[in-house]
Parts: C-alpha cells; structure tokens; sequence
C-alpha cells in the first residue's frame, strides 16, 4: 500500500471513528412530534369543575395521559379543530383510547355556561370534558400552564366578541407531569404517534 493510500485509509478510519463518536455523544432523536418540556416549571393541578358539575383535577386521571386544550365555545376556527383533531387522533388510538382524557377548558366563562360546554365539548368526542371555573380559578390554571387569554372588544355596532388565546396542546403524561407541548395544527397521526410513546413508556 502507498504512502498516499496509507494516510487515505488512515483518514478514512479517523473520519468514521468521530462519526461513531457523534452517534455515542450527540443529542439522541427526540421520539416526538411535539415540543418535549419535561422537566419544565408549566403544569399544575388545574383545579376546576367539570362540564357535568363534578370537581376535576389532573389527579383524578392518574393512569392516563391527558390532553388539555384551552378555548372557548365561539371560537370560529383554531378550537373546533383542535378538538376535531384531537377525536381523530384518539380514534387511531384503538383500544388505547381508554387511556387517554382530553379536557377542554373554557377561557370565556361568560358564555361558556356548563350547559354550553356540555352539549359543545362532548359532540366531539363522547369522552371528552370541559372545564369552567370562577375567575380566581381560571386565571390559576391559566398562570400554571402560561396561557394567554384576552377578550377583544367587539366592533362597534356589535355585540359578539372573541377571545385571543394561546392554542397549544399540553400532554401529560400518566404520572400527571407535563410532557409535550402541540402546535396548533399538528396533524392527527402526529398526536396519535406522541400519545402512543407516553402510553407505552408508563
């Protein structure tokens, strides 16, 4: 072997050494689709009542891996969807489903009565359950898991108004930590995928 052949080899050796290096030491892939915020300061209790008049919190779905999602039931767009999706996701799920709660929390109690909630939350997904609360309840779980909600002012002349939110999904996984956070707009098959990881690693 040359000189030349020699250093090529030598190189070539050198190269796939730092190459198996990078695999050992680098960031390991994420298996999710989402935004991974374990080991964040977002999350609580979220102490509120449900669409059917019974005290809820995240402790009373241990066991499962729990979807929130913050809106309101005049949302013309983004909530709709997201629970829409949300159901696809859930029923790709199969025999899974039964592990997982999605819970919808209104940021517009003004109209979002119970019975409101309970006719609108549950057309999605019979298992599905919003959430209302006082103001002082309300703004604690928004303050646990950072979310933004304003009412913006209706246009003159008008009297609906619409509220300004933060869309995001949070995911929390079967001890009740929080997990993932999912855009808004994250399709189906990608939530589906997440869930499945967290249900699998219980």
């Amino acid at each position: 072997m040359s000189s030349t052949a020699r250093l090529a080899a030598a190189l070539l050796a050198a190269a796939l050494a730092l190459a198996g290096c990078d695999r050992l030491f680098g960031p390991a892939k994420s298996p999710f689709q989402g935004i991974d915020v374990t080991g964040g300061e977002m999350g609580g209790e979220l102490r509120l009542t449900g669409h059917d008049g019974k005290p809820r919190s995240l402790a009373d779905f241990r066991g499962k891996v729990v979807v929130v999602s913050f809106g309101f039931t005049h949302c013309p767009d983004v909530c709709p969807t997201t629970l829409a999706d949300l159901a696809s996701a859930v029923k790709q799920l199969g025999a899974d489903a039964s592990r997982v709660q999605v819970l919808f929390v209104t940021v517009d109690p003004k109209r979002d009565t119970p019975e409101l909630l309970r006719q609108y939350v549950p057309a999605f997904h019979p298992d599905f359950i919003g959430l209302y609360g006082d103001e002082a309840a309300l703004e604690r779980a928004k303050k646990e898991f950072h979310v933004y909600a304003q009412a913006r002012p209706p246009k003159t002349g008008e009297e609906a108004y619409t509220v300004d939110h933060s869309a995001h999904m949070y995911v929390v996984d079967q001890q009740g930590k929080l997990r993932l956070l999912l855009p808004p707009g994250t399709q189906p098959a990608a939530i589906a995928s997440d869930l499945r990881v967290l249900l699998n690693n219980a």
